[in-house]
């Protein structure tokens, strides 16, 4: 199922086809270096695949998407989205193959847009290693400010469309306060 379309892509469900394609991204170490805990294995990516096959976007449960192109339908990557209490936190890893060509903004940014029009009052978080340095560019162009690092998290935090008290919250977080 198509879950959204943009100019060059579609984000879709996960399809069978795919589990080549995100095995080969997964274990290059361009695309790997910074991921943390993605299924690695052949086997595992498969019965992935197959678990998350259905997933909608919605503020309910976790979404894992393919980014495809939308001539060939070709998987260039994926986005995880994870809801929890009024916030949509954003993961995603795209093919060194297809890294550079803008893929990762246009699909992002489409993405966003569409979850912040449904669920307006929702706060948007992206946790990167600190020295994912691509990655914090991406986020500023999109349009997240850095808050610092998240210890607990081994991760720096950004947000867009984040409360007064959220941000209160993270900033004692950041500071190793409970």
């Amino acid at each position: 199922m198509i879950l959204l379309e943009t100019e060059r892509l579609i984000l879709r469900n996960l399809l069978p086809e795919d589990a080549q394609v995100m095995f080969d991204y997964r274990n290059n170490e361009a695309c790997a270096r910074y991921q943390r805990g993605q299924t690695k294995d052949a086997e595992g990516i498969v019965q992935l695949i197959h678990r998350r096959a259905g997933d909608q976007l919605s503020a309910d449960a976790p979404c894992l998407a393919s980014v495809a192109l939308k001539a060939t339908g070709e998987m260039v990557g994926e986005i995880v989205v994870i809801p929890s209490e009024h916030t949509f936190s954003l993961g995603y890893t795209f093919s060194y193959r297809h890294h550079r060509k803008g893929y990762a903004f246009e699909a992002v940014s489409a993405l966003m847009e569409t979850l912040h029009e449904r669920y307006p009052g929702w706060e948007f978080l992206c946790f990167t290693d600190p020295e994912n340095l691509p990655s914090m560019a991406l986020l500023r162009k999109l349009g997240y400010r850095e808050m610092g690092y998240l210890p607990v998290k081994a991760s720096n935090v950004f947000g867009k469309w984040i409360t007064s008290a959220t941000e209160q919250e993270i900033a004692r977080a950041v500071r190793g306060e409970q």
